[in-house]
């Protein structure tokens, strides 16, 4: 039978007769001796052990590979030698700072002009030790002299204008006080001949006109003496107030004239306080300008430490905490007695007294280092200070691994620092070692394999 193709599968079919196929397999099963030996073949499950142990492979597999491929994120590779690996330790913290200030004399004294001028005459040098009041300057002010030569000739002619009114006022004293003797004798007299007229008038020995003429005069004489008291006191009084005033005024021309006087001293430079003479560098011949810096006088004695701190310790500094400075090989103690909360370029401005003798051998313009504990000693878990700081500001930090070939990052968190460690506070434990050297190379990236470690 010739075999026809199926359109359904694309296969070849055989069409012959299937009882034709029987017979031909019954015949080659006799032959063969197999004729009743069928194979049944097994079917495929999902659970069967072959698929089973395929999936266990698969699963291992996939196990080694997680243990032993490449770990994620930024890989950086880098020589061990170059960066620094120090360890996580329980120790002593110290809260200090360290602080660099310069000698300065505890007290200076500016010698400043009161009044301008030209130099005439220098008594000293600069440098030398003087003594309140001391002269160190002459200077000379023609326009200051003529001033107070000014008020002199006002004071003068104010003084004798008031011996002037002085004296109209003790004339006309005199001259009222004439007038009422007049006046009184002119009482005295009219009142006797009244008396004695109206006697005669009335033997008739008297006319009545001449008794009326000196009645009259008497009365005129008497108005004449209640007018004359009343100017008297009127005239008295106006004349003490103007005298008041007069003396107020020379009072005030005498005072203007102390100060102008005062002034004119004061084109003689004195020393006000005892010391040492520094910054003086006035010359002969030389115009100074009111309120211009001669020099200044310094505590030779005592001294203090002046030191610039970084803005970042404004909050933590304060009066009275303690300093240790070594000079001459001997450590002392300061403490803070002034703070200049003004920040200029980052830094403000602290003052540092010594709380003992001042030392030997210190000199003004020395620079010396010292440390400024800001809390109290204590113990905590430390790492070196390091320049990592400045690159992640203590937020984040490489921790190597136990063998020192790898590092990774990690989030910690640092408290206080000084010059050699940093306080940990969270983040990190004792034993463990971390990178303190610098990020910059490094600084965005997650993992670090260091090579060449052995």
């Amino acid at each position: 039978m010739e075999k026809k193709p199926n359109k359904r599968d694309n296969k070849v079919v055989d069409m012959t007769p299937k009882s034709s196929t029987v017979k031909s397999g019954l015949e080659t099963d006799q032959k063969s001796g197999q004729a009743m030996d069928r194979r049944i073949e097994k079917k495929n499950t999902l659970f069967s052990t072959r698929n089973m142990m395929i999936a266990a492979g698969l699963v291992g597999a996939l196990v080694l590979y997680l243990a032993f491929a490449p770990e994620s994120g930024r890989l950086y590779k880098i020589d061990g030698d170059r960066v620094v690996v120090a360890p996580v330790v329980m120790g002593q913290f110290e809260d200090f700072i360290p602080v660099r200030g310069r000698v300065t004399p505890a007290q200076t004294v500016f010698l400043d002009t009161v009044e301008g001028g030209r130099v005439e005459k220098i008594h000293v040098e600069d440098g030398a030790t003087v003594t309140a009041g001391q002269i160190l300057v002459d200077l000379s002010n023609t326009s200051l002299q003529l001033d107070v030569i000014s008020r002199e000739a006002q004071v003068t002619e104010q003084l004798n204008n008031l011996k002037t009114i002085e004296l109209s006022l003790e004339q006309n004293r005199l001259s009222h006080k004439r007038n009422l003797i007049e006046i009184d004798y002119q009482i005295t007299r009219l009142s006797r001949q009244v008396a004695r007229r109206k006697q005669l008038a009335v033997r008739g020995n008297v006319s009545i006109a001449d008794l009326e003429n000196a009645q009259d005069e008497l009365a005129y004489f008497k108005k004449r003496h209640a007018i004359t008291l009343e100017s008297q006191a009127s005239d008295e009084k106006m004349q003490q107030q103007q005298m008041k005033q007069l003396i107020n005024s020379t009072e005030q021309l005498k005072k203007n004239l102390i100060f102008a006087r005062r002034n004119l001293d004061n084109l003689v430079v004195r020393a006000p306080v005892n010391g040492k003479l520094t910054a003086f560098d006035a010359v002969i011949g030389q115009s100074m300008d009111r309120g211009q810096r001669l020099g200044q006088i310094d505590d030779p004695d005592h001294f203090k430490i002046k030191a610039q701190i970084d803005e970042f310790y404004l909050g933590r500094v304060d009066v009275g905490q303690r300093a240790l400075v070594k000079v001459g090989g001997q450590e002392l103690t300061l403490k803070v007695k002034k703070t200049y909360p003004q920040v200029n370029n980052g830094q403000f401005e602290i003052d540092m007294t010594f709380t003992g003798p001042t030392p030997r051998g210190i000199r003004r313009g020395q620079t010396v280092q010292s440390k400024l504990f800001l809390g109290d000693t204590g113990k905590a878990m430390v790492i070196p200070n390091g320049s990592f700081y400045a690159d992640t500001g203590g937020s984040w930090i490489f921790v190597v691994s136990p063998d020192g070939t790898k590092a990774v990052r990690r989030d910690v968190r640092l408290g206080r620092r000084n010059s050699k460690v940093i306080e940990v506070i969270d983040g990190l434990q004792p034993g463990e070692k971390v990178i303190v050297s610098p990020y910059t190379n490094y600084i965005d990236m997650d993992r670090l394999e260091l090579t060449g470690v052995n």
